[in-house]
């Protein structure tokens, strides 16, 4: 499968299965489009495809047959280099042998933000807020390392509601963590996610130390941040959390964070958001399409479609006008790695919600990941029951099954997507809740990976 796309002003073509991409010129894509509806695009039989078929077929095209020849020939090349219209591969998906990687710690069901769009009902998916103990942090750092089979390098993502407000057992999960480094051999990475209101000098010194990743959510301009991201009593919480995270920047240096964004309806012209967070210093961004009903005021739709496209465009043109001057900045959905990427099993299953990626809530109780906190039936065992999830109760290996049998192998609307090794077919929370089901399309959310990924495989072609 090769896919032709038109970005920054230039052609390009992408070949899905091996991966590879060209910038093209005119006589380049009308070949590879005219392979694209010929029987050779079907079977791979070559000889059904002919010069002469090409050049009868574009009798209207202002591309001479001399370009088309030349451009024949260097396709030819590519095609027998097994880089352009490569066989798609009899793929398999491997069994999940049980073992975890990561855990999702929702360390706090208490919030200090009020957001509009949360998906979490303020903090504490709608149950009764609560902190984490650090006696359940501790059996959730022990049931991963019991859970983790031969795995060496495990991760934990503090994440809430707010876990800033549960300090303390952050702290004092990561130092038992450490402790149980140099008793079993594993090695812990730690990454947080907090909204950044109660960073302190010392809270943040604290996450510079231990913390591999720090994720800042900030929305990005002043009045589209206050309008959706208001503290509890109503109060506007920008100017304090930019202040908070522009001292955190400056101390950070060279280490791994970002400034992660949520854009709605009232900003959909987020390039300007992306842009307006470079401005202020901040060099690693990540603006998300929030998701919701379609009945709500925020909700994007099928509509803004067009409008949300084009701005990934202008983003994209101004990611490369700024590479190289002091206000470069790197863009989340932009950083794919043309070159080598993630193994087979990861494109296939993307996350590993429901097996190698779990989430523990303030209470002890895994489930598949934090999106599904607080569901009940998809609640799958607790951290305190030794044996959970492998041996755990029929409604668990019924949830576990159901996660693990989910993949781009049973996902129809992935089977011809250029894109699906770069999203590994979507969210299972937003396909399951927004999509019909774990194997069907949240059609927003998949219209607007693709457009990303049309534009970092540009930009990648271009920096290349």
């Amino acid at each position: 499968m090769v896919h032709t796309f038109k970005c920054l002003g230039r052609e390009f073509a992408f070949d899905t299965e091996s991966g590879s991409a060209f910038e093209i010129d005119s006589a380049a894509k009308l070949i590879i489009n005219g392979i694209n509806n010929s029987s050779f695009g079907a079977n791979g039989d070559r000889k059904d495809f002919l010069l002469s078929e090409i050049v009868a077929s574009l009798t209207e095209s202002k591309t001479t047959a001399v370009d088309i020849e030349e451009a024949l020939t260097e396709i030819t090349t590519l095609i027998n280099e097994g880089v352009l219209f490569s066989p798609a591969p009899k793929l398999q998906l491997p069994k999940h042998n049980g073992e975890v990687k990561a855990l999702c710690l929702n360390i706090s069901h208490h919030c200090n933000l009020k957001c509009a769009y949360c998906f979490a009902g303020g903090g504490s998916y709608n149950l009764t807020a609560a902190h984490m103990s650090i006696n359940e942090a501790k059996a959730a750092v022990d049931f991963l390392i019991a859970k983790s089979g031969a795995r060496k390098n495990l991760e934990i993502d503090f994440f809430g509601g707010e876990p800033l407000l549960n300090f303390d057992v952050v702290k004092e999960t990561v130092d038992y963590a450490r402790a149980q480094e140099k008793k079993t051999g594993k090695v812990f990475r730690f990454t947080v996610t907090t909204n950044g209101l109660n960073l302190t000098d010392d809270i943040i010194d604290y996450l510079n130390e231990e913390m591999y990743n720090v994720v800042i959510s900030i929305d990005g301009r002043e009045d589209v941040h206050n309008a959706v991201r208001p503290d509890t009593g109503g109060g506007e919480s920008f100017k304090k959390i930019l202040s908070n995270a522009l001292r955190f920047r400056k101390k950070r240096k060279q280490r791994q964070y970002y400034i992660r964004g949520t854009f709605t309806a009232k900003n959909k012209d987020f390039a300007a958001d992306v842009l307006a967070l470079a401005d202020c210093g901040f060099d690693q961004v990540s603006l998300e399409p929030v998701v919701l009903p379609p009945s709500h005021p925020l909700a994007l739709c099928e509509a803004d479609l067009p409008v949300l496209c084009k701005q990934y465009e202008i983003l994209a043109e101004e990611y490369l006008r700024r590479r190289g001057t002091d206000k470069a900045f790197e863009f989340f959905h932009f950083n794919i790695d043309l070159k080598g990427g993630p193994c087979l099993k990861k494109r296939l299953t993307g996350c590993g919600v429901g097996g190698e990626y779990l989430c523990v809530s303030p209470g002890g109780g895994i489930y598949p990941c934090h999106r599904f906190d607080g569901i009940k039936e998809y609640r799958m065992g607790s951290v305190a029951d030794k044996a959970s999830p492998s041996k755990a109760s029929e409604l668990c290996l019924k949830t576990i099954n159901f996660f693990q049998k989910s993949s781009l192998l049973t996902k129809e609307h992935c089977k011809d997507c250029f894109a699906k090794y770069l999203c590994s077919g979507g969210c299972a929370a937003n396909n399951i809740e927004y999509g019909g089901g774990i194997d069907s399309a949240h059609l927003i959310s998949c219209e607007l990976m693709k457009k990303r990924a049309e534009c970092a495989i540009a930009i990648g072609c271009v920096l290349s």
